[in-house]
């Protein structure tokens, strides 16, 4: 187990969310591997709690699809399939092309006005290296076309897959000759709602989706 676990205390947040924060960024970072066991005891005792939030953390890793308990064996890290990954990202492409089919229709000037700034603020956080900052700054471009369908169930829906895919985004966003293409399919499907151009719209973000699909693919043959 790595020596760089180190609890980041959160005046905010109850501490199961701070162990959980702590094991999440480290298992994305690749300091807790895939396969890697996950030992309530062992942990607690480096990350100076007691074993409650630990066992807390590791079900909420669960349910990101970070983590998995085996029989016999207790918890670990999860390690990353295709079968995983493919399953995740066709239901996103679905649901993504829904979205912004809806949003062409829906999506006001303000909106609109507010996806353009977090557009920018994506293509800022790519000169900062910062892989949890640009994944971040993803994150609230597509938030800002969910919220523009004014839909709380599809909204919902997009929330919970949202932690599902959190890691393929993350290993997606670690190479940065793909963020001049991620930029240009933002544009694409921010002139495609400006338009209000569905077709154009559904178009990019199904290329966008497909992409990371790709690249992901990528990473996971040559982890095997």
């Amino acid at each position: 187990m790595t020596d760089d676990l180190t609890l980041h205390m959160d005046a905010y947040l109850p501490l199961r969310d701070v162990v959980f924060n702590t094991l999440r960024e480290a298992i994305l970072k690749g300091d807790l591997k895939p396969g890697e066991r996950l030992m309530e005891l062992q942990l607690a005792d480096k990350l100076g709690v007691s074993r409650t939030p630990i066992r807390e953390a590791i079900r909420m890793l669960e349910q990101e699809g970070l983590a998995v308990t085996m029989p016999r064996k207790g918890a670990e890290v999860a390690k990353m399939t295709l079968k995983d990954m493919e399953d995740a990202l066709e239901i996103r492409e679905a649901l993504d092309e829904l979205a912004v089919r809806i949003a062409c229709e829906k999506i006001t000037e303000e909106q609109l006005k507010h996806l353009i700034d977090v557009k920018e603020q994506f293509e800022t956080s790519t000169r900062t290296g910062d892989v949890k900052k640009i994944a971040e700054a993803d994150v609230s471009f597509h938030d800002a076309i969910y919220e523009a369908t004014d839909n709380p169930k599809l909204v919902a829906l997009l929330n919970n897959l949202r932690e599902q895919i959190y890691r393929y985004r993350v290993e997606y966003i670690k190479d940065p000759k793909n963020y001049p293409v991620l930029i240009a399919e933002h544009q694409a499907i921010v002139e495609g709602l400006k338009n209000r151009d569905k077709h154009a719209a559904t178009l990019a973000m199904e290329e966008h989706v497909k992409n990371q699909a790709v690249a992901v693919k990528d990473v996971i043959q040559r982890q095997e």
